[in-house]
C-alpha cells in the first residue's frame, strides 16, 4: 500500500533541492535550446533539475515508473502501478526571461489516478500541495475554490486563442488572465484567486498531474475539454484539454463550448 505521507514528504523534499538548482541559473544567462518540432525551449538548468529529480526520487521509490518531460519516455513506466509526473520546470520561457512565475510540478499518480501532488514557485516562494483525500495547501494554509457559479463575468484563467468566439456557441463576457505555468494556472484556481482554468489544446500530464490533484482537493472539478476525468500514465501521456473549477462553473464552461 502506498504511504502518501512518506510520499508527500518525498515530492515536497524534491521541489525545494530543485528549486535551489534552478535558482542558480535564474537571471545568469543559461544556456538554452530550442526542441525539434518546434516543441519550445530547453535550458541547462531543465536537464539539471530534470537529472537531480529522476535520481533523487526513483532512487527512493525504485519500483516507480517514471515520466517527465525532459527524460526520453520509456514504456516500461507503463506496467508499474504508479509513476512520478514530473515538470522539472514548468513555464521554460518565463524562467529564460527572468519572470517569477515559473514552476516545479511534481506528482505521484497511482493505476492512472494522481496521489500527491506539488508544485513549487522558488522565487515566489509558494509552496502547493495535496494528498487524494486530504485537501489541499498553499504554505501550510488550507485551500478552497471561488464558489461563482456563473460563467458571466468570470475570471479565468486561458491564453488568448481560448477566447476566440470559434470555440464557444456564445463568446462568454469574462476577464482573461493568463499565468506561464499551467501548473500554476492550477493551483491559482485551488487557491480561488480565479474562478476557473481552460486550455482547449492537447495538455501534457507533466503539466497538470500535479495541479490538478491541488485543484480538486480545494474543490474543482478538473476534467479534459470534453468533460471526461483525467487518467494519467497513459501511453500518449496528454489530454484532450483541461477544464478545471468548482462543479457549477465547470459544467457552465463545458455547456458554453463548442
Amino acid at each position: 500500500m502506498q504511504d502518501l505521507e512518506a510520499d508527500q514528504a518525498l515530492l515536497a523534499e524534491a521541489a525545494q533541492k530543485a528549486g535551489e538548482i534552478a535558482l542558480r541559473h535564474f537571471r545568469n544567462a543559461p544556456q538554452v535550446w530550442h526542441k525539434p518540432d518546434d516543441a519550445g525551449p530547453v535550458t541547462e538548468a531543465d536537464l539539471e533539475v530534470d537529472n537531480f529529480l529522476r535520481s533523487f526520487l526513483t532512487e527512493a521509490r525504485p519500483d516507480y515508473g517514471w515520466l517527465s518531460e525532459e527524460t526520453e519516455d520509456d514504456a516500461t513506466r507503463l506496467h508499474a502501478d504508479r509513476v512520478f509526473i514530473v515538470d522539472p520546470i514548468d513555464g521554460t520561457r518565463s524562467f529564460i526571461q527572468g519572470e517569477n512565475s515559473w514552476s516545479h510540478s511534481l506528482a505521484i499518480a497511482d493505476r492512472g489516478k494522481v496521489t500527491v501532488g506539488h508544485v513549487f514557485l522558488p522565487v515566489k516562494e509558494l509552496d502547493y500541495s495535496a494528498v487524494a483525500g486530504q485537501g489541499a495547501f498553499r504554505n501550510g494554509s488550507a485551500l478552497q475554490t471561488s464558489t461563482r457559479s456563473k460563467l458571466s463575468g468570470a475570471d479565468i484563467l486561458a491564453t488568448r486563442p481560448n477566447m476566440e468566439a470559434q470555440n464557444w456557441r456564445n463568446l462568454p463576457q469574462i476577464t482573461r488572465h493568463h499565468r506561464p505555468s499551467l501548473a500554476y494556472r492550477l493551483s491559482l484556481v485551488a487557491e480561488g484567486r480565479f474562478d476557473a482554468m481552460l486550455t482547449l489544446r492537447d495538455a501534457w500530464e507533466w503539466d497538470i498531474a500535479a495541479g490538478s490533484l491541488i485543484a480538486a482537493e480545494a474543490g474543482a472539478q478538473v476534467t479534459d475539454r470534453k468533460n471526461v476525468p483525467l487518467v494519467f500514465n497513459r501511453p500518449d501521456p496528454a489530454s484532450a484539454g483541461v477544464i478545471a473549477a468548482n462543479t457549477a462553473l465547470h459544467q457552465e464552461i463545458y455547456k458554453a463550448l463548442r
